[in-house]
C-alpha cells in the first residue's frame, strides 16, 4: 500500500512539473484590451496599470514549491519616501466582511495610510503584519516610533495552496516591499495571486487605470485586484458562464471566495471621497458577474499621493473618477484570468480560462484571433 501511494505521488508530481512546463507563459497570453475588452469610454495610462498613478510602487513574491506550495505576497507604496512620516490620506470600503483586513479600523478613524499594503493568504496576514512592523521600523527617522497600523488583507488560496503550512513569513514581505518598483505590473498567477480561484478559472493579480480629465487639469486612476471570488463570469456583457465553463472533473466550487482591490490616485481627494471612491470598485465587481456570497470577503483600499497642501476637490466634482475606477477595476479583474496561468497544487489542477474560444465569444477582430487560437 505504502509502495503503491509513492508511485501514486511521484506520478501526480511528474504530471504536474510536465503540465507547467508546457503551458503558456502569462507574457504569451493576453491582456483584456488585446480582445478588444476596454470598459467605458476613458483612456488608460501608459502602463494601464496601478503605476501609472505617480511614485506608485509593486513587489511581489511568488512562492512556489513541491506539489503544495502555491502562494505569495503582493504590496502596493504609494510613494517611495518614509510613510510612516509622510502618511496619505485613505480609505476602505467593505462590500462584504468574511475577511481579514488587518490596520483598516484605523484607517478608518483617521483617514490615513501608514504603512505599504500587503496582500497575502488567509493564514499569513499575522506574518504579513510582522513584516510591515519590522520594515517601518527599520526605516531612518522612526527610531521614536512605537506604534505601527500595519494595512493587510487576504484572500484564502487553500484549495491550491498547503495554506496550514505557514510558507509566508515575513521575510517574504519585507522581500516584497523591498523589491518593489514602479513601471509594468506582472499579472496573472503571481505573488498574492499564485494560488487563487475566480469564477471556477484560475485568478490572480490584474491592473488597469484611467486618465480623468476636467477643468483643464488631468489625474489618474489606478487600480491592482486580487480575484478569489465566485459568480457567474460575465465579460463586456457577454454571459460567459453560459458558453464556457471550466472541465467538470477540474471544476472547483468557487461560489465563496474573496476579492482585494486597491485603488490609488492622484487627484486630491480626502478621506470621505476616497471611500466613496473605493465603494465604486466593490460595485464594479457586480459587472463581472461576482455574486457577493456569504463567504465572500471583499474589500477595497484608496489612496491619493497627493499630499500637498492644496484644496480637496469638492464633492460634487468626483463622478467622473467613480466612473474610472469602475472601468479599470472591471478591466483589472478580466486581467486577472487572462493573464494567469493552469495551475496545480493539493492534488488538483485549475485552468487558466482558454483565450482562443474566449476571444471567439467575445468576438475578437480577426487580427486578433488567429493569435490566440492555439493559446490556452
Amino acid at each position: 500500500m505504502k509502495a503503491r501511494a509513492r508511485l501514486r505521488r511521484r506520478a501526480f508530481a511528474l504530471y504536474a512539473l510536465a503540465m507547467l512546463a508546457s503551458q503558456p507563459a502569462a507574457a504569451d497570453r493576453p491582456r483584456a484590451r488585446d480582445l478588444g475588452v476596454a470598459p467605458g469610454v476613458m483612456q488608460p495610462g501608459l502602463l494601464d496599470a496601478i503605476t501609472d498613478v505617480a511614485g506608485v510602487k509593486v513587489g511581489q513574491v511568488t512562492l512556489v514549491a513541491g506539489e503544495r506550495v502555491r502562494t505569495g505576497v503582493t504590496v502596493i507604496l504609494p510613494h517611495g519616501g518614509n510613510l510612516f512620516q509622510q502618511k496619505v490620506p485613505g480609505a476602505v470600503f467593505v462590500g462584504n466582511a468574511f475577511g481579514k483586513l488587518a490596520g483598516s479600523t484605523q484607517v478608518r478613524e483617521l483617514g490615513t495610510i501608514e504603512t505599504p499594503i500587503v496582500l497575502t493568504n488567509t493564514l499569513a496576514v499575522g506574518p504579513a503584519v510582522e513584516g510591515v512592523v519590522a520594515w517601518t521600523l527599520a526605516q531612518p527617522g522612526n527610531e521614536a516610533v512605537r506604534s505601527v497600523n500595519a494595512l493587510v488583507g487576504e484572500t484564502n488560496d487553500g484549495a491550491l495552496n498547503d495554506i496550514r503550512g505557514g510558507h509566508v513569513t515575513r521575510d517574504h514581505v519585507i522581500e516584497a516591499i523591498r523589491s518593489a518598483r514602479t513601471g509594468p505590473v506582472e499579472e496573472g498567477a503571481v505573488g498574492a495571486g499564485t494560488g487563487t480561484i475566480a469564477f471556477g478559472w484560475k485568478g490572480g493579480i490584474g491592473t488597469a487605470s484611467r486618465r480623468v480629465e476636467q477643468g483643464g487639469e488631468a489625474w489618474t486612476v489606478g487600480v491592482l485586484v486580487q480575484t478569489n471570488f465566485g459568480g457567474r463570469l460575465t465579460i463586456a456583457g457577454v454571459p460567459v458562464w453560459k458558453h464556457l465553463a471550466p472541465p467538470v472533473q477540474e471544476r472547483v466550487a468557487s461560489a465563496d471566495g474573496s476579492c482585494m482591490i486597491v485603488v490609488a490616485t492622484d487627484a486630491p481627494l480626502d478621506a470621505r471621497n476616497l471611500e466613496r471612491l473605493a465603494a465604486r470598485a466593490i460595485y464594479a465587481m457586480a459587472r463581472t458577474g461576482s455574486t457577493f456570497s456569504n463567504g465572500s470577503g471583499d474589500y477595497a483600499i484608496a489612496f491619493s499621493t497627493a499630499t500637498m497642501a492644496r484644496e480637496f476637490l469638492p464633492t460634487d466634482a468626483v463622478s467622473p473618477f467613480f466612473e474610472a475606477v469602475m472601468d479599470a477595476t472591471e478591466e483589472a479583474i478580466y486581467d486577472s484570468l487572462l493573464k494567469a496561468t493552469d495551475t496545480t497544487g493539493n492534488g488538483r489542477t485549475v485552468r487558466a480560462i482558454p483565450v482562443g474560444e474566449l476571444g471567439a465569444l467575445l468576438g475578437a477582430g480577426p487580427a486578433a484571433l488567429p493569435r490566440l487560437r492555439d493559446r490556452r
